[in-house]
């Protein structure tokens, strides 16, 4: 993720021999100091490159095959200065394998009303230009975000800087690598199944599993000096529990979890992946479950799933590349109980040991408890309570022929009262609109126990993701209304099936 500025989206600007070279001229000079300008506003994660004025198809063409090919190329952003016959983009854009985001802005912020000449009308047509050009993109179906306003102004760059970070995530999909654990489905649990070949055609993943035995031989085979600095990184970063310190009782416990936690990062690295699962129910050689290595390698930007769950490993993962160098943070994370107050109601969201400390309100506390699943030793793991404010759990599933990501806007609140005796790290929240109807949507939608739990992304950002992607994607917020929702997701199966 530290790499987000290496990549770059290009600026495109349409228009026409018409004109003539002076008012071309112009053109170039006003699409570069765009450019130059949304490159150093701060609020695009990535560069934004200027190309030089395309005038004509055979131009068109090649930027378009060219944006295709070089790899550091996540996206383009078009927009036209004047008029732009709409006729000479269907061949670049018929071949644009690059998600677009089309900018419906002016070079100019204000008509000069006692001096607006035809000149002025010829060099600055963007009103109907951006029109021509976004019939023909309707036309093609290609999909693309649509961004209205001055190039100045805040929103405007923000709601690029979103669509880039999507962009961003649909890079990382092309060549995500999922390791799978144990590779093994948990029991008879439907959701976290799916057609991994499917997602490999449409998505891009690929996802494999790999026996526990390789895993096994590297924690034995880890040297003692870097259990010395993993133990040492542990004191720093946590607060420890007395039985996991020096000379405590659990501190076997916590070394056996930071050997699991460097072995694993191996693996991941020498493999070149970016996402994982574990499983509870093949554990075969290994002295606990991976709890506290899962938490730290999300923090460090690994996607994770658990129970052999890849599409939330996945989910996780791309959330992650999209919220780089934003505050907040994103976990792995499950609907687990319910607090039924009437008018207070409330989920305590969490999971056995694997919630990401990129959530924490505060300094995680680091224990050992017993985990009554597994039939392993007492497995090491932080413990907190998330961040409050808005949120958004994202969950993908299956539905036989195409994927749905669903995703639920939340307010994450404070416990009603501290939950000392809960040994894992949570999230309290509310669903939106509120809690009957968000839980009755999500579960309409068929959303899975399992999601990815974001505080740093946004509903709009991986809608923009989701169309890249050609995904069905339901949104469940605060205008959300039960009958609407029923409708729209009886369209959509219609709709997706006919496409």
């Amino acid at each position: 993720m530290a790499e987000a500025k290496a990549q770059e989206v290009w600026f495109l600007t349409g228009s026409q021999h018409l004109y003539g070279s002076e008012t071309l001229k112009q053109v170039a000079k006003n699409a570069q100091e765009i450019a130059e300008h949304l490159d150093g506003c701060g609020r695009l994660p990535v560069r934004v490159v200027w190309k030089p004025t395309l005038t004509g198809p055979a131009g068109i063409e090649e930027v378009c095959l060219a944006a295709n090919a070089a790899p550091a190329c996540v996206g383009v952003i078009t927009w036209m200065h004047t008029f732009s016959p709409a006729k000479m983009w269907i061949a670049g854009l018929t071949r644009l394998q690059k998600p677009m985001a089309h900018l419906h802005t002016q070079y100019n912020r204000e008509l000069p009303w006692s001096s607006i000449d035809m000149d002025f009308m010829n060099l600055n047509q963007s009103a109907h230009g951006d029109r021509e050009f976004g019939y023909i993109v309707a036309r093609l179906k290609k999909a693309r975000r649509v961004v209205v306003g001055h190039w100045k102004d805040e929103d405007v760059q923000g709601e690029l800087g979103g669509w880039a970070r999507a962009a961003s995530a649909w890079a990382e999909s092309s060549h995500l690598k999922i390791a799978r654990f144990g590779g093994m489905n948990m029991r008879e649990v439907a959701v976290t199944g799916g057609d991994r070949v499917e997602a490999q055609i449409q998505l891009g993943w690929s996802t494999n599993g790999y026996a526990m035995g390789e895993l096994v031989r590297r924690i034995a085979e880890v040297p003692e000096a870097e259990v010395k600095r993993t133990l040492d990184a542990y004191d720093a970063e946590y607060t420890l529990a007395p039985s996991v310190r020096k000379g405590g009782d659990r501190r076997e416990n916590l070394e056996d979890a930071a050997r699991q936690e460097i072995a694993m990062r191996g693996f991941l690295k020498d493999g070149g992946f970016g996402a994982f699962t574990t499983t509870f129910e093949d554990l075969h050689g290994m002295k606990q479950l991976m709890g506290l290595a899962s938490q730290r390698l999300m923090a460090e930007g690994y996607g994770f799933g658990a129970e052999g769950d890849w599409k939330t490993a996945a989910l996780v993962r791309l959330v992650k590349v999209m919220s780089a160098g934003r505050p907040g943070g994103a976990s792995f994370m499950e609907d687990y109980t319910y607090h039924l107050e009437r008018g207070r109601e409330r989920v305590l969201g969490a999971h056995m040991l694997e919630v990401c400390p990129s959530i924490a309100a505060g300094k995680p506390s680091l224990e050992v408890h017993r985990l009554g699943i597994g039939g392993k030793a007492d497995p090491a793991r932080l413990v907190f309570d998330a961040a409050t404010g808005p949120a958004l759990n994202a969950s993908l599933v299956d539905l036989g022929g195409r994927m749905r990501l669903i995703l639920a806007e939340l307010d994450v609140v404070a416990p009603e009262a501290p939950m000392p005796k809960l040994p894992t790290a949570r999230a309290v929240w509310i669903p939106r609109p509120d809690f009957k109807r968000g839980c009755a949507a999500w579960i309409l939608a068929g959303g899975a126990h399992h999601a990815a739990f974001t505080q740093s992304v946004t509903a709009d950002e991986l809608s923009d993701l989701a169309e890249m992607a050609g995904l069905e994607c339901v949104r469940i917020d605060a205008e959300t209304r039960l009958s609407d929702l029923k409708d729209r997701l009886r369209w959509n199966d219609v709709a997706f099936r006919r496409a």
